[in-house]
């Protein structure tokens, strides 16, 4: 591994009434990920984010969570990546994915949002979609449902049974792209 640092957020809302819901798993996937690394989270106040710091070999590697709301994301990754150093390809945004099945986690570099406004909010901020992005599959609304309403409702206590492996798998991947 180089010695470098790299950024890894977590999308997600804030606050209590969006714990357990399908937009938050990006934030599960960083608390998992944080606790893999034996990190702790404390407020980084020149960002208003949560950041827990760690090292993966000679890597340092900064867990974050933003204390915005997703669609305003990308204005606390910027000033993130400005205030550690990184530049947008050692970066990256872990969110939820409704094009994907449930539980099918990818991981690629750069791309379409796929309408997803916390991605859309970070590519406007940081000027490109050359960061990685770590795709969470969240699986489609039932019938009609709204994907709006979907994404914000809770999971289901099946599915609630299946997060601790899909956030293990997630950081998994993640491990593998620090390595």
């Amino acid at each position: 591994m180089s010695d470098s640092s790299f950024l890894v957020v977590g999308l997600g809302n804030p606050g209590p009434k969006y714990a357990g819901t399908r937009h938050n798993i990006g934030f599960d996937v960083v608390d998992e990920l944080a606790h893999e690394l034996f990190a702790s989270f404390s407020v980084h106040k020149k960002t208003n984010t949560d950041v827990a710091e760690a090292r993966r070999g000679a890597a340092k590697v900064i867990i974050a969570k933003p204390r915005s709301f997703m669609n305003l994301s990308g204005g606390p990754i910027k000033a993130l990546a400005q205030y550690f150093h990184i530049n947008p390809g050692h970066i990256i945004v872990v969110h939820d994915e409704l094009e994907l099945d449930f539980a099918s986690i990818k991981l690629r570099l750069g791309g379409c949002d796929h309408g997803h406004n916390g991605l859309r909010s970070t590519t406007k901020s940081l000027g490109t979609k050359d960061y990685q992005r770590l795709s969470v599959g969240i699986g489609r609304p039932p019938g009609r449902m709204d994907p709006a309403s979907f994404v914000l409702k809770q999971w289901t206590k099946q599915e609630s049974q299946e997060i601790p492996i899909m956030c293990a798998d997630a950081v998994d991947e993640i491990l593998r792209a620090l390595d």
